[in-house]
Formats: structure tokens, C-alpha cells, sequence
């Protein structure tokens, strides 16, 4: 069962540019920032970047991630309704796990089961 929007995901392979721009735009500094991602929480979801999206250098683009509560289950469930698996699921820290399918037109589409997520009251 998808949950809702939980985290947007962007290429950057210059995490410091990213970082920088991002805590200007957004207002905040990230709350966590590791070499292999910087994630940034903005009114109860997440602005994620990563030096190596998929995609690979020079990509274009983003990926969103939809809360789940079983990120297996999840990812079986959408395959046997025609998506394409994409990326397996993947421990990723802290017991969250991430998983994507491509949809019929090629669209990526992430699933995260992070039980860390609550969601902030939007003013």
C-alpha cells in the first residue's frame, strides 16, 4: 500500500555545490551529511542528493520515493502489476530500505520504508 510522497531524490556530483545551494533555497542546513548523501528535511520530507544517482555521470533528473510499510512486499506487489524491477531493494542505514520499478513509459518509481519518517504539520 503506498503511504504517500516521502523523498525526492537528485544527482548531484558535486555534493558541496549541492549543499550549498540547496541550504540557501530551502532555508535549513542539512541534517545529515555523509560523502554518499546529503539529505535535508523540509516541512516533514525529504530533499535527498547522492554523487551517484542512477543514471550515472551526467544525468538529468530525479527520483521520487512513495512510504511504504514493507518495502519487499511492496516491490513484488507493483512488479506483478506490470512494472519493470529497477533497483532491488537495498538497505540503505538505519532501517530504511529503498527499491524502484520503471513504469510503462520508463518512468522510474521509487518505494521507501523508512520508519524513522513523521510527518511535520505544513503551515
Amino acid at each position: 500500500m503506498i503511504l504517500g510522497l516521502r523523498t525526492i531524490l537528485y544527482p548531484a556530483p558535486d555534493l558541496a555545490k549541492g549543499k550549498e545551494f540547496y541550504s540557501k533555497v530551502l532555508g535549513v542546513p542539512p541534517y545529515f551529511d555523509e560523502p554518499f548523501y546529503v539529505g535535508f528535511s523540509v516541512g516533514g520530507f525529504e530533499l535527498g542528493m547522492v554523487p551517484d544517482a542512477p543514471g550515472g555521470p551526467g544525468a538529468v533528473g530525479c527520483t521520487a520515493y512513495w512510504g511504504v510499510t514493507d518495502c519487499a512486499a511492496e516491490l513484488a506487489r507493483i512488479v506483478a502489476l506490470g512494472g519493470v524491477p529497477h533497483e532491488p531493494v537495498q538497505d540503505v542505514g538505519g532501517g530504511i530500505r529503498v527499491a524502484s520499478v520503471k513504469d510503462p513509459f520508463g518512468n522510474v518509481f521509487g518505494i521507501i520504508e523508512n520508519p524513522h519518517f513523521k510527518r511535520e504539520d505544513v503551515r
